[in-house]
């Protein structure tokens, strides 16, 4: 009968240390899943916290164009800039009437001031900026503003790179979390990131990846 419980005894042991050795191996993996998870969280939160990865200095502009074409062009990035701070805001009222601004400031650019390959440039630009305007001015609701944004965004920071402005200076920022992921674009007057497309819910959302004159 000793022996028995001896034995019974033995056994309960090696199955208490049994258990506590698993006990032990799974809190650990918690432990190293909960790392993991820590760590792909904070590489996630990196990657779309904003940032500059722009070179201070700005890159030149391909063609040496008038300087009152520039100076036009200028007026039309200060208009942009505007509707860019009114989808800042969230308001698609004054994305309306900052859309028909930009618009009206676009229609004073003379392209006989450019000429061969640079005038063409222009109008291959000119007719999808135009009608990016258009659609913004026609569209019922801020997320259908903001996708002919992007496309705006996309055909004004050609024609910025392509002629420049004068010597002021534009920041062509990302945001990698637009549009479901897609990523989406869009040009500033300061390095600051301002997030257009998510406004205050992801402000701050974003990356400088070009500096522009």
């Amino acid at each position: 009968m000793n022996t028995m419980k001896m034995k019974s005894m033995f056994y309960s042991l090696l199955l208490s240390a049994a258990a506590l050795v698993f006990l032990a191996n799974c809190a650990g993996g918690k432990k190293d899943e909960q790392a993991d998870h820590n760590e792909h969280v904070a590489h996630d939160s990196t990657e779309h916290a904003a940032g500059s990865t722009a070179p201070e200095a700005a890159s030149e502009p391909q063609f040496q164009a008038d300087a009152n074409f520039q100076n036009q062009l200028a007026s039309v990035f200060t208009s942009y800039v505007a509707l860019k701070d009114a989808f800042v805001a969230s308001d698609a009222s004054k994305v309306k009437g900052e859309a028909k601004e930009t618009e009206e400031a676009l229609a004073k650019v003379d392209m006989k001031l450019l000429s061969g390959a640079a005038h063409n440039d222009w109008m291959n630009y000119l007719s999808p900026i135009q009608h990016a305007l258009k659609e913004i001015q026609s569209a019922t609701d801020i997320e259908a503003q903001r996708k002919s944004f992007s496309d705006l965004s996309d055909n004004l920071y050609k024609s910025v790179k392509a002629f420049g402005l004068g010597g002021r200076d534009a920041f062509y920022d990302y945001c990698p979390m637009a549009f479901n992921n897609e990523g989406a674009y869009w040009l500033s007057d300061q390095r600051e990131i301002k997030n257009p497309y998510f406004g205050d819910k992801m402000l701050t959302c974003g990356s400088v990846k070009e500096k522009l004159k």
